[in-house]
């Protein structure tokens, strides 16, 4: 029993500098959370679907070297709802950089590993409100999480429910615009990360920082594939979104506009919003 617990120790300190020196975030309290989480126990016994571009693979067995890879992993794979690509999360919590004590909102939590991350970030002085839509993804997460007593599971839409003010907003699922709510939430010098997505599921994703009470700085990250985000999604904005992206031009984005009349200087704009690539 101690040998194999070395060798997840030895795993999944492998996975953890792996993923983050991948995802361009090597910050010492992150590299330390991605190896202290156990991401088997999110993900249920094995044997797994590892998810591709060609569709699931199911790894051989229930060994962990399958999946303390920088692969992304089914948790319900009959609704293509996965455990996502750790660098690609990693790039998103060093962006975001949760600090001790700190309120931060999970958004698509799923089976609640992520969560965890970003809870460890956090540390017991601060606290956690995950929500997740699906039921039984959201009940696995409460269960998981009920240690962790800075933690909190909401089995529900974080469009059904009021969200309080925050420090951060992390966002696993795809919008196709920033929704009011979330950026209303965000306190002065409060960070939103998600995927801003067209209807194919395909974007950027955008970080989002509130510079004062009405500035906020905005940036594209990367490029990013999710899954749709219930409630953040609109047609009209999906085909702005997609022409924006054919044109190109969203590395020179440096702040997001609101409640005001889209110049010279928009790369996309919606209903009291633009983006903007002038400063905030």
């Amino acid at each position: 029993m101690a040998g194999v617990r070395a060798m997840t120790e030895r795993l999944r300190g492998f996975y953890a500098r792996l993923v983050t020196a991948t995802g361009g975030a090597q910050q010492p309290d992150l590299v330390e959370a991605f190896g202290s989480v156990d991401r088997v126990v999110h993900l249920g016994p094995g044997p797994w679907k590892i998810a591709t571009t060609a569709g699931y693979i199911e790894t051989p067995d229930d060994d962990a070297a399958f999946i303390y890879q920088d692969v992304p992993v089914a948790l319900a794979a009959e609704r293509n709802i996965n455990n996502g690509q750790p660098s690609l999360h990693a790039r998103c919590l060093g962006a975001i950089n949760p600090l001790p004590g700190e309120t931060a909102l999970h958004i698509g939590a799923g089976t609640g590993y992520y969560t965890a991350i970003l809870a460890r970030l956090v540390g017991p002085s601060g606290r956690v409100l995950a929500y997740e839509r699906e039921a039984d993804l959201a009940g696995k997460a409460a269960g998981l999480l009920a240690g962790w007593p800075h933690v909190s599971v909401h089995p529900a839409s974080a469009f059904e429910v009021p969200i309080p003010a925050c420090d951060v907003i992390y966002v696993s699922a795809g919008a196709s615009y920033p929704p009011a709510t979330w950026l209303d939430a965000l306190k002065p010098g409060g960070r939103l990360v998600f995927p801003l997505t067209t209807d194919s599921m395909m974007g950027v994703l955008m970080l989002i920082t509130r510079t004062g009470e009405r500035g906020f700085g905005a940036r594209v990250i990367s490029g990013a594939m999710f899954i749709p985000c219930a409630g953040a999604r609109d047609e009209a904005a999906s085909q702005a979104l997609l022409a924006a992206l054919t044109r190109g031009g969203h590395g020179a984005v440096r702040s997001l506009q609101r409640q005001s009349t889209p110049d010279a200087t928009s790369w996309l704009a919606g209903d009291g919003w633009w983006f903007s690539t002038r400063a905030p």
